[in-house]
């Protein structure tokens, strides 16, 4: 069964691209490459509501009410961690179907807040942030450190047509984040339903798909929408978490102050952000 599209990237040139990285999903989980991403503790099975929603269908059928449910949301957040080409990247991330998002992400010890509205994308990272994602593409110190001093403690605006805008319009498209989600229904057909559990306080019923030494579990809301609401994957090379919540709640996003802000176009051409 897969989950919102996307394979893992490795992160570009553009600063921009690294949340690209970390919100692009692979495989049956929302989430990109989850090399060493840490376990997520054993939880008690926890009783279905009574009566059971999805008492009576196979897995593939409550799969497929999963799918329809979360595809038709207006708004998500995701949370969680991704690793790619070894570098750990930590997401929590709301967007909505207007093209509007916020959020942080983490990279290796450095972090960065991203804000896009009316088609507008304001990235804010701290100095550790910038330059673990410039030196993971050997970009010579003497590139970052110029880059570094002008936009250390501002936000840098990406306008629409600039470099990386089409990879953040790509980010913030609920659409586009939930592409591939349920896209192959013979994904489907290997599912078993696991025992069920709650998430966030919610009652999940948990369906188990097994690939190998690989185990992944995704559970679905047994309350109100059977939305996707967390996806684990264990065993394999590629363990992690994603956690989805705040369906259809509004993304309330507001433009940093102009006097905080440095355009991408103050930028070298070649810059790698």
């Amino acid at each position: 069964m897969r989950y919102p599209s996307g394979h893992p990237r490795r992160p570009r040139l553009r600063a921009a691209a690294v949340v690209c990285a970390a919100v692009a999903v692979a495989g049956p989980a929302p989430a990109a490459a989850w090399a060493t991403a840490p376990q997520t503790p054993a939880r008690a099975p926890a009783p279905a509501p009574s009566p059971d929603p999805f008492d009576g269908l196979a897995p593939d059928r409550i799969a497929d009410k999963a799918v329809d449910a979360t595809r038709s949301a207006d708004s998500l957040r995701m949370t969680g961690r991704v690793v790619a080409d070894g570098q750990r990247l930590d997401v929590d991330f709301s967007v909505d179907d207007r093209g509007s998002c916020k959020g942080r992400v983490g990279i290796d010890d450095g972090t960065a807040e991203l804000r896009r509205l009316d088609g507008i994308t304001y990235m804010k990272g701290d100095e550790a942030f910038w330059r673990t994602s410039m030196t993971s593409q050997g970009v010579p110190e003497s590139r970052i450190a110029p880059v570094i001093e002008l936009i250390q403690g501002r936000w840098l605006k990406i306008a629409p047509g600039q470099a990386g805008s089409g990879d953040l319009s790509e980010v913030c498209d609920l659409d586009s984040l939930l592409d591939g989600l349920g896209k192959d229904g013979s994904d489907r057909a290997g599912l078993t339903r696991g025992p069920d559990a709650e998430v966030d306080g919610t009652p999940v019923a948990t369906l188990v798909e097994k690939d190998g030494d690989e185990t992944t579990t995704v559970s679905v809301a047994q309350e109100g929408e059977p939305y996707v609401r967390e996806v684990v994957r264990t065993g394999g090379d590629e363990p992690g978490t994603m956690t989805l919540s705040d369906f259809d709640r509004p993304v309330k996003v507001t433009a940093p102050p102009a006097g905080e802000t440095v355009d991408l176009s103050r930028l070298d051409p070649g810059s790698p952000v």
